[in-house]
């Protein structure tokens, strides 16, 4: 049983139905992907959810409900972050989780990279994580809770042979980083900071022609799940003494070459 599950019977057995229910929890990139299903598995558990991205009212792909606030828009935008934050507390009154999935990946060599890719890199995985974290972090600070988790990539600490994709490294390592930094910053205000490093995931984004040669990139020879990385998501929600992680969740990639 996936670990969202079990930990919505284990809280309707004992009787907190409530206080389960009563989180709220922001997803950035929820159209599809990991994001999605982060957001309808917290929807599942019990969780009120904003989800977010560029087009998510159109894409109708999260199911409709009371618990769900969706906002279109780019959340690299000062503004759309600010939404965002507002639309979780304006509607359900607070904010417990931020996930910030919101990532692009752009594979080519260094010397090819173009001021558009570096612009496009920079402001979804660096500015799409600094303005809505720092508005969610100041609520959370105030209510002396929350927990902000960073989606990032295994390649920011092992790099691969034949994967050029230094933009990745240079911005979600950033991420990486200010996880630790943070963690310490807000410790006593409550409020932790953790990152979540996958390999390839099997999403939409790879066509299954391309998965013989990503599943070489683990020693386990095959590609993450996106349920994977959403029970690792609810892990971290129910562990409340780790902080300042990046846990790995790519087959043992990061561990070196093999």
């Amino acid at each position: 049983m996936p670990l969202g599950r079990q930990m919505e019977r284990r809280a309707t057995s004992s009787g907190l139905d409530s206080p389960v229910r009563t989180k709220v929890a922001i997803v950035t990139g929820a159209s599809r992907g990991i994001g999605r299903g982060i957001a309808e598995r917290l929807l599942e558990t019990g969780y009120c959810v904003v989800a977010n991205s560029r087009n998510i009212t159109s894409a109708k792909t999260l199911p409709p409900g009371d618990r769900l606030k969706l906002v279109d828009g780019d959340i690299a935008s000062s503004d759309i972050a600010k939404q965002v934050v507002d639309s979780a507390i304006g509607n359900f009154g607070r904010i417990d989780l931020l996930v910030n999935n919101a990532g692009v990946f752009i594979p080519k060599p260094f010397t090819e990279y173009t001021t558009e890719d570096f612009r496009k890199a920079t402001e979804t995985n660096l500015w799409g994580f600094f303005y809505v974290s720092q508005l969610a972090a100041s609520h959370m600070r105030l209510r002396k809770s929350g927990h902000i988790v960073n989606i990032t990539s295994s390649i920011v600490d092992q790099p691969v042979a034949g994967l050029t994709g230094s933009l990745v490294n240079l911005t979600k390592g950033g991420l990486e980083s200010v996880t630790g930094a943070l963690a310490i910053e807000f410790a006593r205000d409550g409020v932790r900071f953790n990152s979540i490093s996958p390999g390839v995931v099997d999403t939409p984004m790879h066509g299954v022609e391309a998965h013989e040669f990503l599943k070489q990139l683990s020693p386990l020879n095959r590609l993450a799940e996106i349920a994977e990385v959403v029970d690792l998501v609810l892990f971290l929600e129910c562990a409340p003494f780790i902080n300042g992680e990046v846990i790995h969740l790519d087959g043992g990639a990061h561990a070196g070459k093999w």
